[in-house]
């Protein structure tokens, strides 16, 4: 059946190979941001809610966990252990070391982990954000994500941005001090009023650094509140009427075939200095490619913590709310009574769905889909009409999308659902 991970309506659930923790919390709110986020006093201070945020989701935790052994077996037994587990936010780098400790040890007595396993945080390079990489490192991270987002002054203010580009060559050099074996750097192009010049320049600084991973994204500004996610169960919290005003002037200076252009010209750069473009939006050196984020596009199952996040068992995706002060009553219920699991919602898709679903994300793959067994989907005319017009190639009988096909991705993964 194709593409070669499968799950629908029919299938039946399978036991986590990844979790995601999604910490809420930030110094600042960046104006473009849509990511469940609580800054200023909430993150810092004597008001912060870190504290009661992590009592909660070592609870959540053990009550996936029970969940999990009920349904699979205990972990080391019929149920694997995690091959994943991604820390993200928000900035997980404002915890402190010996939280994230206690956390990750938690995480191995309940759900189990490979001896091997990717360990990712989400770090902000700022000097005040990036905590301890040698912690960190003792803790059992092994992958460590920047927010470096642009390497120019100018552009990192304009786009609210706390950091210098001092402070990502520092974090990279820390982080590669500290022994964190994978380090890498999420990049931004498409910024209002950018130019191709500039963003040369923030690509020729990334590579000096030598990332072993680099992933690079378009700034999108949407309004969730606009798009029905943000209500009790929504899975977004409502942008502030200042993040709606700057996204309204920023859409004025963005400009879509300079994008395109910045798009292309990440992909020849890259792949001159020998990086491998295995997703569109990413890029590894050899080794480097984001085992966690490639369980996503495989549709592995996945089990996840914190306000807004998304877990997956192979047959249903489930959220969690984003409201942060529903999930902490919830799971620590200020009466005292006992904790329950966090309002969310869930959806579970029909068996052409999750196909079409299992196409798109293996077509955002360098690997893209074999043609040898369609289904009941529009595969076999779609191919047709991207290889007639240069949006992929057949590599090993495999339909793969060009860089072309890349920029254009959602005119064809909307032909394919």
């Amino acid at each position: 059946m194709t593409p070669e991970v499968l799950a629908g309506h029919g299938a039946a659930p399978l036991p986590p190979v990844a979790l995601y923790v999604h910490v809420p919390f930030c110094v600042s709110l960046c104006p473009y941001c849509d990511f469940v986020v609580y800054a200023g006093s909430a993150a810092r201070g004597p008001r912060n809610r870190v504290a009661a945020f992590l009592d909660a989701v070592l609870v959540e935790l053990d009550l996936r966990a029970d969940a999990a052994d009920a349904r699979f077996g205990a972990p080391g037994g019929p149920r694997s252990a995690l091959r994943t587990v991604y820390l993200g936010g928000g900035t997980p780098s404002l915890l402190p070391a010996d939280a994230i400790a206690s956390l990750l040890e938690r995480v191995r007595e309940r759900f189990g982990v490979v001896d091997d396993a990717e360990i990712t945080l989400e770090a902000n390079p700022g000097p005040d954000e990036r905590g301890d990489p040698a912690a960190l490192a003792r803790a059992g991270v092994t992958r460590l994500s920047i927010g470096a987002q642009r390497l120019a002054r100018r552009e990192l203010r304009a786009i609210g941005r706390r950091h210098s580009p001092a402070d990502v060559a520092e974090t990279v050099s820390a982080a590669r001090a500290a022994g964190i074996g994978s380090v890498s750097l999420d990049l931004l192009y498409d910024i209002p009023g950018g130019a191709l010049a500039a963003w040369q320049a923030t690509l020729d600084l990334a590579l000096a650094l030598r990332p072993d991973h680099l992933s690079l994204y378009a700034l999108t500004l949407d309004d969730p509140g606009a798009e029905g996610l943000t209500g009790p169960t929504g899975d977004h919290l409502p942008a502030s009427s200042g993040a709606l005003r700057w996204r309204q002037r920023a859409r004025a200076g963005q400009d879509e075939d300079r994008a395109a252009d910045e798009y292309r010209l990440a992909v020849d750069r890259l792949a001159e200095a020998g990086y491998r473009g295995y997703e569109i939006s990413n890029w590894a050196l050899p080794g480097h490619e984001s085992r966690h984020n490639l369980a996503y596009w495989e549709r592995r199952p996945c089990e996840a913590l914190g306000p807004g996040a998304h877990a997956f068992d192979g047959r249903t995706r489930r959220w969690n709310a984003a409201r942060l002060d529903a999930y902490l009553a919830a799971l620590v219920p200020p009466d005292g009574g006992p904790p329950q699991l966090p309002p969310g919602g869930e959806e579970t898709l029909g068996d052409d769905a999750a196909m079409a679903e299992s196409t798109v994300l293996a077509l955002r793959t360098d690997r893209g889909v074999p043609l040898g067994d369609a289904g009941g989907l529009r595969l076999a005319d779609v191919a047709a009409w991207t290889l007639s017009n240069g949006l992929a190639e057949l590599v090993d009988e495999r339909l793969v999308l060009t860089t072309r096909g890349r920029l254009l991705s959602n005119e064809v993964f909307a032909r394919l659902v």
